[in-house]
């Protein structure tokens, strides 16, 4: 394992060992240490490494992650795992805004709660939130799922295209376009995977509601146009 302290090694080189693994490479295990919030750590990985960070971190974090596991061992600030298109991001403490936005692949875990516009203009990612989340979240969202075990801010999923949401708690309101819809046995199998997939116990798919896009503003309409 190779281990960055952070007090003593600039950022920049930690984020250039991460992008110099030559693909087959053994030496795929990092940790980070004393990040003291510092901005874009571990951001652009394109290779199956693990990275452990024993600390809390700043902005963009883990952004633009293709391939990599990477743990965060405290809370994140905005923008974590923004644009990732494969691998794993966890957060075990909070997140803040747009967490997850852009992301067009790979799972994002937040152990505690996310903050407003989490998963806006999701492309495909999956993100999974212990806690609840803010408002505004899946804005925009045109692929992928978010499920949320807490309750959920105002304008949820407000001008979603295909993205599904899954909610266990309350809603406060729904953004314009989103309703509630029905949940199919093919949700609920896909639901469970994905709670089993970011380690939650003890919650059964059923208990939680199903929201998506009523359809109703892919085109101009002019009888929708009250809703724009």
């Amino acid at each position: 394992m190779r281990v960055f302290d952070l007090v003593k090694t600039p950022l920049r080189e930690l984020n250039r060992a991460l992008h110099a693994i030559a693909p087959g490479r053994n030496d795929t295990n990092f940790e980070v240490i004393n990040p003291r919030g510092s901005h874009a750590v571990a951001v652009g990985i394109d290779q199956p490494v693990t990275v452990d960070v024993r600390g809390s971190v700043g902005y963009y974090c883990a952004g633009m992650n293709d391939g990599g596991t990477i743990t965060v061992h405290g809370s994140a600030g905005p923008g974590v795992a923004q644009n990732m298109m494969s691998g794993t991001v966890i957060i075990e403490g909070d997140a803040s805004q747009y967490a997850g936005a852009t992301g067009r692949g790979g799972l994002l875990v937040i152990k505690g709660n996310a903050a407003s516009r989490c998963g806006i203009s999701m492309k495909g990612i999956d993100i999974v939130v212990h806690g609840s989340i803010g408002h505004m979240s899946a804005f925009m969202g045109q692929s992928g799922h978010l499920v949320v075990l807490g309750d959920a801010g105002d304008a949820l999923g407000d001008s979603l295209y295909e993205a599904k949401l899954f909610v266990r708690g309350t809603v406060k309101s729904l953004g314009a376009d989103c309703i509630e819809k029905e949940m199919r046995p093919e949700h609920l199998q896909k639901l469970a995977e994905l709670l089993e997939k970011a380690d939650v116990q003890g919650i059964r798919p059923e208990e939680f509601k199903r929201y998506g896009s009523a359809r109703k503003l892919y085109n101009f309409n002019i009888d929708n146009a009250d809703a724009y």
